[in-house]
């Protein structure tokens, strides 16, 4: 049986875990890694519960700091299909929250582990063709051209749909709305690029 998908976090939890590994010798503590990820160690024990429960990581003896180490052949868990990992917003930012769920999609790419699907929510790129519903197919990136759609982190940490410009001294995130205004912030995380559009056919007609 193929292994759960495991989220961003899990995956940043897991590449943690090796590095330092390697570079120690011994496991990280939960506190190590709350640390490094720089969230508190409460999100870091669900999440750790969570890989223990997927069978990726187990804990040699209870209570013990340095007890969890890597399960033999659960380092590369095997994909059901293409990740959706919450929602985008298409219209005001929105928080950026985790919300995964697994869809069969990986037959529209071979891209499939530096891809991952988003949930539109809103109407800031409706001239584009993005619409409310629609799952908007992303390449994993961190840097974006000029003009291209972008799933974009704000400085306020929420996050947005919308196609990318550098200007002097600042970023201009572009709705494809006529009736919208851009936003300007002196910089942004870019958390990929979209490369494909797959259609909600439940949403109203207008």
């Amino acid at each position: 049986m193929a292994s759960a998908p495991l989220t961003r976090r899990q995956r940043d939890i897991l590449d943690f875990f090796r590095q330092y590994q390697a570079q120690h010798g011994i496991s990280p503590t939960l506190e190590e890694i709350a640390r490094h990820l720089e969230v508190n160690k409460v999100t870091i024990f669900g999440h750790v519960a969570e890989l223990e429960r997927k069978g990726i990581l187990a804990r040699r003896a209870p209570r013990a700091s340095r007890a969890l180490e890597l399960v033999d052949g659960a380092s590369a868990p095997a994909r059901a299909g293409l990740r959706v990992l919450g929602r985008i917003a298409a219209g005001r930012p929105i928080d950026a929250v985790e919300d995964e769920e697994c869809i069969d999609l990986a037959e529209l790419t071979s891209r499939g582990e530096d891809m991952y699907a988003l949930r539109v929510s809103g109407s800031s790129m409706i001239e584009d063709c993005i619409c409310d519903g629609d799952l908007v197919l992303v390449e994993r990136r961190n840097t974006a051209r000029d003009g291209e759609v972008v799933v974009a982190v704000l400085p306020d940490e929420t996050a947005t749909l919308k196609r990318y410009y550098r200007e002097r001294g600042r970023i201009r995130l572009q709705p494809a709305n006529s009736q919208m205004e851009p936003i300007y912030a002196p910089s942004v995380e870019i958390r990929g690029v979209v490369i494909g559009v797959v259609r909600s056919l439940g949403r109203p007609q207008g």
